[in-house]
């Protein structure tokens, strides 16, 4: 028994070098002729997933994020732990919070099975997931062309996610070197971080600022304690913007009035006229000009050393290496 199935993989593996494209470049056709149903099989999954918790979208949209930030947009972030390393899901960004690993499982098996062999990267899956989840929560304005191609990552690295995953109570100036170090700029951190326009976070996160921080609307702080207390309650869940089930400019607006729930959010900011500023400004007033920057931010993003051609895998099973 177990020797057919490795003749299966042997040969599934053979069949899958012969017809995916090698070449070393991201493009938003690449499974066209190798696998055309695996995209509208994602979007159903994401938007079944979505239908039956609206949270759901940010979760998904949140795993690219946390993969791309971590040694580039290789799927590293679902490999659980293994002898030769410690999963990213414990580091202190992700453990408690990450969610959404069996929309991924779902999917997975779905265009593997459609596909009748393993032709879609997790990578590409996360990719995917995150550009559906968005255009489900916010409509057509939000979509774009994934570009695809990506394979899987052999590894994971728990210290690189607890150093590279930017926290909340990072300084303006922090977070702007962060993303200049993944190949970022300043334009891509004020329209990625529109990205909290959705979602729920936990007390613990932001228990500090409603507390100790002025720079913070009093009625909107007081409100989020009677849900996040000063002891206890950590993860109790209050609402990233006043929409977050739509992915909209609610986020920016909130900003221009000190409503932020994360101090990295209000850092953005600040009312001094800044660069940052303006983009603020402009988003908040500007559907277009935000969903304009924010795709491009996102494709920028999601090119960030992605795996190619030979390198890397396709993994059978997202949560662990062939």
């Amino acid at each position: 028994m177990a020797s057919h199935h490795l003749q299966y993989f042997l040969v599934v593996s053979m069949v899958a070098l012969l017809t995916i494209p090698s070449d070393a470049k991201l493009t938003p056709d690449f499974y066209d002729k190798v696998c055309p149903q695996a995209l509208p099989i994602i979007k159903s999954i994401v938007q079944r997933a979505i239908s039956r918790e609206r949270r759901m979208g940010a979760s998904l949209l949140r795993l690219h994020f946390h993969d791309c930030f971590v040694n580039g947009c290789d799927a590293s972030v679902l490999l659980d732990e293994a002898p030769n390393f410690l999963s990213e899901k414990i580091a202190s960004p992700n453990m408690g919070s990450l969610r959404g690993f069996e929309v991924v499982d779902e999917i997975k098996a779905a265009v593997d099975k459609a596909c009748k062999r393993p032709v879609v990267s997790c990578a590409d899956i996360l990719a995917v997931a995150a550009r559906d989840s968005i255009s489900i929560l916010g409509g057509q304005l939000y979509w774009y062309k994934v570009l695809l191609g990506r394979r899987d990552a052999t590894t994971a690295s728990m210290d690189a996610a607890n150093t590279n995953l930017p926290p909340p109570f990072f300084s303006f100036s922090q977070l702007l070197t962060n993303f200049q170090s993944h190949g970022l700029d300043l334009k891509d951190l004020v329209a990625l971080s529109g990205a909290h326009t959705i979602g729920l976070a936990q007390c613990s996160i932001f228990r500090n600022r409603i507390y100790n921080e002025s720079n913070i609307d009093h009625k909107f702080a007081s409100s989020l304690q009677r849900t996040c207390p000063l002891i206890g309650g950590d993860s109790n869940l209050a609402a990233m913007d006043s929409t977050p089930t739509r992915f909209d400019t609610s986020y920016y607006k909130g900003l221009l009035h000190k409503k932020g729930l994360f101090h990295s959010d209000q850092e953005l900011f600040k009312g001094d006229g800044s660069e940052s500023d303006r983009l603020v400004k402009l988003y908040s007033k500007s559907s277009s000009a935000f969903s304009r920057d924010f795709k491009a931010s996102m494709i920028k993003m999601g090119n960030m050393k992605p795996l190619t051609g030979k390198l890397g895998q396709i993994r059978v099973n997202c949560r662990k290496v062939n």
